[in-house]
């Protein structure tokens, strides 16, 4: 919503590929879990700072650069109470083969 041209950070951190690469490793997969859960933001200053703890998923963030699109965002926030996002989230837990 804020930097849309911006590429997917670390496309790797899929489990599938991460699961085979344990796999080609020797390792068995005990247990393999993913979760696409939505996140949402009813504040606009709440948003600004999850952005900046978390900067390797929005590169190159600032309030100056991407004012225009936090205005939106607020508009957004006001007619629907928030916006919405998804995070994705993996476990993996594996032993290595005898």
């Amino acid at each position: 919503m804020v930097l849309p041209d911006t590429p997917q950070p670390f496309p790797e951190l899929e489990m599938s590929i991460q699961r085979k690469k344990f796999e080609e490793a020797g390792f068995e997969i005990i247990r393999a879990e993913e979760a696409f859960r939505p996140i949402r933001f009813s504040d606009v200053g709440a948003f600004v700072w999850f952005a900046h703890i978390i900067e390797w998923e929005f590169p190159g963030f600032s309030v100056e650069k991407c004012f225009d699109r936090l205005l939106k965002m607020q508009d957004n926030i006001d007619k629907n109470s928030f916006v919405e996002g998804t995070i994705h989230r993996y476990l993996i837990v594996a032993r290595k083969k005898d």
